[in-house]
């Protein structure tokens, strides 16, 4: 079973959870999202893990399509925009800012419990990916010097703790840069489209660009 798969059916993504963990991060940074279209972003927004063989690295950004598009045939297109944004890796491609699901995202890492992350994430599998991603040379320079120390140096308690502080101070630093959906999101979406057709073209001319 693909990594992407078991995320979603018992790991950092489940279902049955992780939908409810993203409602309690948006309620700490705003308010109660009484909005059902919230809440089906919220339950749809990953549901492009299915069948990805990495949470993170090349091509990973793309996850957001899928659920971006049931999402607009839901709740139209504002709301898909919103799911588009909730990847930090799909802005930083696309030039985008993020949107509020990308915090709330966000503040569902932070506040998630130890005991209930780190045995659902090795259960997965998909643990020993963040945590090597997370001690990446390049990302050193975002750490505080305690954060670096948890990250880099102590077990999985430690590391979590520290990458939670480190994930805690981005959503803060950026709560009042947040864009919320826009109902003109559908230029997000025919970039993603675009995207799409391109790889397929230079997939079927042997990779060539």
């Amino acid at each position: 079973m693909k990594l992407g798969t078991k995320s979603l059916l018992w790991g950092a993504h489940a279902f049955f959870l992780h939908p409810f963990q993203v409602g309690w991060g948006w309620r700490r940074l705003w308010k109660f999202p009484w909005d059902p279209r919230l809440w089906v972003c919220f339950f749809f927004h990953d549901v492009g893990y299915i069948m990805r063989d990495q949470m993170d690295g090349d091509g990973s950004e793309e996850h957001v399509i899928l659920g971006a598009e049931i999402v607009r045939s839901i709740c139209g297109p504002e709301y898909a925009d919103e799911c588009y944004r909730h990847s930090r890796e799909w802005c930083r491609r696309w030039g985008q800012p993020v949107s509020r699901l990308c915090l709330a995202d966000k503040m569902a890492f932070v506040l998630a419990p130890w005991w209930l992350y780190l045995p659902m994430t090795c259960l997965t599998g998909e643990l020993d990916e963040y945590m090597r991603r997370s001690r990446e040379e390049h990302r050193l320079g975002g750490y505080t010097e305690e954060e670096r120390e948890l990250v880099f140096d102590g077990g999985r308690r430690a590391w979590l703790k520290g990458l939670q502080g480190y994930t805690f101070r981005w959503v803060e630093a950026h709560r009042h840069l947040v864009v919320p959906g826009r109902a003109d999101g559908s230029a997000v979406a025919a970039v993603s489209g675009a995207s799409i057709r391109l790889r397929v073209v230079a997939n079927s001319n042997g990779g060539q660009r």
